[in-house]
């Protein structure tokens, strides 16, 4: 019985080492696949080479300071196998050896981005001036791509925005008027045609929400889009675009040509720091709405409107004036007859109320 007891007793201890051995094993992997220094903020800029081994990326993670075992998170990789992927990743010694691996795993590199903000109410050689000047593409490259027509048509099959419109000969710039104005995030290797699809991406999301209801006019995508550039343009200095839609929507209703100056500008491609000549507004082509010639709207926009201008020209106040004038302030003062309208901006004047540029 004694020699029984022995056994017993010795078979116990034996397990109850193994379980210590065991447990302690354990506590030591998991507890070096935790963060070196969990309050680290300190960020370390961690290379990964072409077709470099797993080890290597392991043993130079050790050399860091980014992990606490080598040999663990060897084990670890040999149990969560996957392809290392090469680049430039940036790391804390308070994120886990888990989530570095992971990252390098599902090749989660840093990249150096760029923000780029184009304004509302810019022609598209403006936007093309503004990428040139922060990318590495001159102008006459991102112009040669806005215009290519080839390109233009695979755009129209990607977007719902883009129209046959846009493919007219007599139309300056396809694009004109569809690159969003917005502040974007781009990574500094952006190609030029994915600069251009995220505005037009942005264009596509922000409209997404007035589709159906500019399906219900009497007018197609283009024309909206042409109008509201318009409106964004003649509505700078006005509180109440709407209004000025208003005023615009009836003209067309009666006939009228628009009257409006900014497309006379675009139409002879002068910039609004240029007094236009009684030729420039007489001037016969598809986009002066000063000139007889064009009755109704313009043959496409004349310049990227905001998205106010925008739904300011789907959802237009209902009047009947044929007239609007801004102030200096903003205020907007709306008439029916050119007598009474001359009237308007004759008492701005004389009450110093008159925008000058």
């Amino acid at each position: 019985m004694k020699k029984k007891t022995i056994i017993i007793t010795i078979i116990a201890c034996v397990f109850a080492f193994l379980l210590l051995s065991v447990g302690g094993i354990t506590f030591y992997y998991l507890n070096s696949l935790e963060a070196v220094d969990k309050n680290a903020k300190e960020n370390i800029t961690f290379t990964v080479k072409t077709g470099e081994a797993t080890n290597t990326i392991i043993a130079n993670l050790k050399k860091e300071g980014l992990i606490k075992s080598d040999i663990v998170m060897k084990l670890y990789a040999k149990f969560n196998p996957g392809t290392p992927q090469a680049g430039d990743y940036i790391f804390t010694k308070s994120m886990t050896a888990k989530d570095i691996y992971s990252s390098i795993i599902k090749g989660k590199v840093t990249h150096d981005t760029i923000w780029v903000t184009f304004v509302e109410g810019k022609r598209l050689d403006y936007f093309a001036d503004v990428i040139s000047k922060n990318f590495d593409y001159s102008k006459e490259e991102v112009l040669n791509t806005l215009d290519d027509k080839q390109y233009i048509k695979t755009l129209i099959e990607k977007y719902d925005v883009l129209t046959e419109d846009i493919l007219n000969e007599k139309v300056y710039h396809p694009l004109e008027g569809y690159l969003f104005p917005e502040t974007y995030e781009f990574l500094t290797t952006a190609s030029l045609k994915e600069i251009i699809e995220r505005l037009l991406d942005e264009t596509e999301s922000k409209l997404s929400s007035l589709t159906s209801d500019i399906e219900t006019t009497d007018y197609s995508m283009n024309q909206i889009m042409t109008l509201a550039s318009i409106v964004e343009l003649e509505g700078a200095r006005s509180k109440d675009r709407e209004g000025v839609a208003g005023v615009f929507y009836n003209r067309l209703k009666a006939g009228w040509t628009l009257g409006s100056d900014v497309t006379t500008y675009y139409a002879v491609n002068k910039d609004f720091s240029v007094d236009l000549t009684w030729d420039d507004l007489n001037s016969c082509n598809e986009y002066n709405t000063r000139g007889t010639c064009v009755k109704g709207l313009p043959i496409g926009p004349i310049a990227s409107p905001s998205f106010n201008s925008i739904k300011a020209t789907v959802y237009p106040s209902t009047h009947d004036y044929y007239f609007f004038v801004a102030d200096k302030n903003g205020k907007t003062y709306f008439n029916k007859t050119n007598t009474e309208h001359d009237n308007e901006v004759n008492r701005l004047k004389r009450e110093g109320l008159w925008f000058e540029y």
